[in-house]
Order: structure tokens, then C-alpha cells, then sequence
């Protein structure tokens, strides 16, 4: 409040105040017998677009859920989110059969979440209403913060669009599908953020009416960024890349006095467990997290780099920081690249591969694995073994052993989306 952008996070409160109370997330009421009230804060956020510009000012009433007991104020909690994988999917069968993409967002998606639980909560900062000051806030509804809020909103967003006619993916439960005699649709849920696609820009608009008519909704229009990820549309199909993300990473750890490289890994080099002190050990583990979002997402060639030196999370030296710099500065040099969907090849294609005895000091071998539809990869993987090999054949029959269950978890997702039944 104290800042020069006042005028702005004033708005974003107030905005936030109306979604809450237009909702009737709560009412007040007096403290009963026995009952012990959880706090809130103001959580202040401002969005960038992917250029750096900000985008919005956001202000977000948060509920203090490391108070809640369980059994007592929430029960279960897990919510399913789309797999990035799902994702890199719909985007090559969308360069492939030349779907339309957009994109909506739920404004304050987890306020539409019905409470099952009793839970009270203190009055928020700044509106506390004269007169009651003694009484509490009883949440009808989820709140940012509780521990039950993202499976609440994800069961009220499920029941919505089942009832307009959706129906699951097979495998990925955020996945829904739409066949109508005209055009068919899928819509992807990742927490509140959705992509919609569809043959015919009819099913996309009579998606977008029944879901604004539904929940309060942010019309985003064609696909531009989805989670972090800049989504661009050319004549051959989409290009998915994390630029911008990469930019900030390598600025986070700048420190490092990162230097450009040409390849991620050394393989000259081999790395082994500390014994010694550990090195920043928490800026380590932060590091790994940074770079894992960005294999995750849309960098496959940093998968095996990555892998390798997450082992040594727990105690990581010198040694290992430099390698997390050649990382940081293959990155640097590579920011640019892009995964690349297009009409060509159809056909999913994976392979397999295995480097035999690859990890010092346990004599385990890595599996690889690779899947490529639309000529650009979908789904990847490198990982440690489990168990001892004892030839390169039998690491090879390991590593396709985990490449054949990723091929049926594939498998079972294309047969259930309808636009590869065409």
C-alpha cells in the first residue's frame, strides 16, 4: 500500500473482494464453543506477459490451510491436472488435422468450489466490518489456501462439462471430448487454465458460451501461452518454446558466471557423491527444480543432464554446480529452440535406448526413450535403472520394458481422443 503502484493493487483487491462476495464464499457468524478459526493473508502478484511486460496486477485472499487438522477441517485433497504430455499431443493432432486452438481462463477458479467440511476463518485484512468484530467468516465455499480447495474446484468443474455432454479420456481424466454431428471438441483442464479445440470454430464458440455461462471466464482467445510456455502458430503447424522462462532462469543464477555452451552434458566427465561439505545445497536444489520444469515442458535435450545431476540434490559440490552451469549455458546458447509440429508423419514413432553402467558407484544403466508424432517429440524420458544389468542386451530389454508401458499409456490416449479416429 506503500508503493507507487497503489492505485493498482487497490484495484486488484477490490476486484478480489467482488469474485468473494459475489460468490458468497462466506458468512458471517459467531465463533462456536470449541471451534478455532484459521487466519488469512493478502498475497500480492504481479503477471508478466511473455515478453517481460506486465500483464496484470493480481491480489489474491489466501486462507492460512497449514492450520487446518485433518480429519477435522479437510479429508482428501489430491486433484488431477493434465499431463504436460496430454498437452504436446493435442498440439501435434492440432497441426496434423488443422484444429483451431484456444484458450479461456477461470477467474478465481477454486472460489467455485463447494465445502463439505465446516472451516471458520478470521476476517481479512482491511474489511473488517464495524460492529463485528468478534464474529468469523464460516467458508460456504473453497477458499485459496485450504488444503481441499483444487480437488473442490476440480469436482464442480468435472460435474459442469459432463453434464453438457462431455466425456473423460480413457487415461488422463483432464482430458474431455465432444463428439456432436458437426464438428468435434476436446477441452484440457490444467488447474484453471484450458485449452479448447476443435475442427469447426462453431464447436469452439458454443464451448466457450456454455463454459462463460458456467463459471466466470477470461476468453484468452487463440492460444498464445500455456503454462509458462510461448505457443506459436505458422503455416506448417505450432512451435511450443520456453524462451522467455529460459531467459529468467539463466538471469536467476547469473552468479554463476554462466559461459555458452554447445551441449548440455560432458560426458568426459564423471560425476560421483560428496563426501565432503555440501555446496549451497537448497540454490542447488532450487536449480535442478528450474531446469526440470524446462525438460518437462519443451526440452528434451536436457533430459539426461538433468537426471544425472538431480542425484546429487541432497549433497551437491563443486563439481556438480559446474555441470549445472553447462547446463544454464547450453540453455543460453539454445534458448531459441523450439519443439516443432507438423502435418508429417501421422504415425507415432518411439525409440528406445539404453547406456550400459552409466552411473558411478552403483553399477546401475540409464534408460532413454522418445516418442515423435507431427515430427517434433511428444513424450521423452532419461532414468536410472533399477536394478543391476548384466550385459548391455539385458539394459536394453530394461529400458524397452519402460518405453512399452509410456507406448500404452500412449496408445490408450490416442484411441480415446476422437480426431485420430479419423
Amino acid at each position: 500500500m506503500a508503493s507507487r503502484d497503489v492505485a493498482f493493487w487497490k484495484e486488484a483487491i477490490n476486484d478480489e473482494m467482488d469474485s468473494i462476495m459475489s460468490n458468497q464464499t462466506w458468512e458471517l457468524v459467531d465463533l462456536p464453543p470449541g471451534s478455532k478459526p484459521i487466519g488469512c493473508k493478502w498475497v500480492f502478484r504481479r503477471k508478466y506477459h511473455t515478453d517481460g511486460m506486465i500483464q496484470t496486477f493480481k491480489a489474491r485472499l489466501v486462507a492460512k490451510g497449514f492450520k487446518q487438522r485433518e480429519g477435522i477441517d479437510y479429508f482428501d485433497t489430491y486433484a488431477p491436472v493434465a499431463r504436460t504430455t496430454s498437452i504436446r499431443i493435442l498440439f501435434a493432432l492440432a497441426s496434423i488435422h488443422n484444429l483451431f486452438v484456444h484458450q479461456m481462463d477461470v477467474k478465481t477458479a477454486f472460489l467455485n468450489g463447494d465445502l463439505n467440511e465446516e472451516v471458520y476463518m478470521e476476517q481479512p485484512e482491511g474489511f473488517v466490518l464495524l460492529g463485528n468484530e468478534n464474529k468469523v467468516c464460516k467458508l460456504v465455499k473453497s477458499l485459496y489456501g485450504l488444503k481441499q480447495a483444487p480437488k473442490q474446484w476440480h469436482e464442480k468443474f468435472d460435474h459442469a462439462i459432463l453434464s453438457d455432454g462431455f466425456r473423460h479420456n480413457n487415461v488422463d481424466k483432464c482430458l474431455y471430448s465432444k463428439t456432436c454431428d458437426d464438428y468435434m471438441v476436446i477441452v484440457c483442464l490444467y488447474v484453471d487454465d484450458m485449452l479448447i479445440l476443435s475442427d469447426d470454430m462453431r464447436g469452439i464458440i458454443e464451448t466457450k458460451r456454455f463454459l462463460s455461462s458456467t463459471f466466470k471466464m477470461k476468453d484468452l482467445g487463440e492460444v498464445d501461452t500455456i503454462l509458462g510456455i510461448k505457443v506459436k502458430r505458422n503455416n506448417g503447424g505450432y512451435a511450443l518454446n520456453q524462451t522467455h522462462y529460459i531467459e529468467k532462469v539463466v538471469s536467476k543464477f547469473s552468479h554463476l558466471k554462466i559461459k555458452d555452451a554447445n551441449t548440455p552434458f560432458d560426458s568426459s566427465i564423471k560425476l560421483e557423491k560428496n563426501d565432503g561439505r555440501s555446496v549451497a545445497q537448497l540454490e542447488y536444489a532450487s536449480a535442478i527444480g528450474s531446469l526440470m520444469y524446462a525438460a518437462q515442458c519443451t526440452r528434451a535435450d536436457i533430459s539426461f543432464a538433468v537426471s544425472k545431476l538431480s542425484r546429487f540434490t541432497s549433497n551437491p559440490s563443486v563439481e556438480h554446480w559446474k555441470a549445472i552451469g553447462r547446463v544454464l549455458g547450453y540453455l543460453k546458447n539454445t534458448k531459441e529452440l523450439s519443439l516443432q509440429y507438423s502435418k508429417f508423419p501421422t504415425i507415432m514413432e518411439g525409440y528406445s535406448d539404453a547406456s550400459w553402467i552409466s552411473s558411478v558407484g552403483d553399477n546401475l544403466s540409464t534408460t532413454g526413450w522418445v516418442f515423435t508424432l507431427g515430427g517434433g517429440a511428444v513424450s521423452w524420458g532419461s532414468k536410472k535403472q533399477t536394478c543391476i544389468s548384466h550385459s548391455t542386451m539385458e539394459a536394453e530389454f530394461i529400458a524397452l520394458a519402460a518405453t512399452g508401458k509410456e507406448a500404452e499409456w500412449l496408445r490408450d490416449l490416442m484411441m480415446d481422443i476422437p480426431f485420430t479416429a479419423k
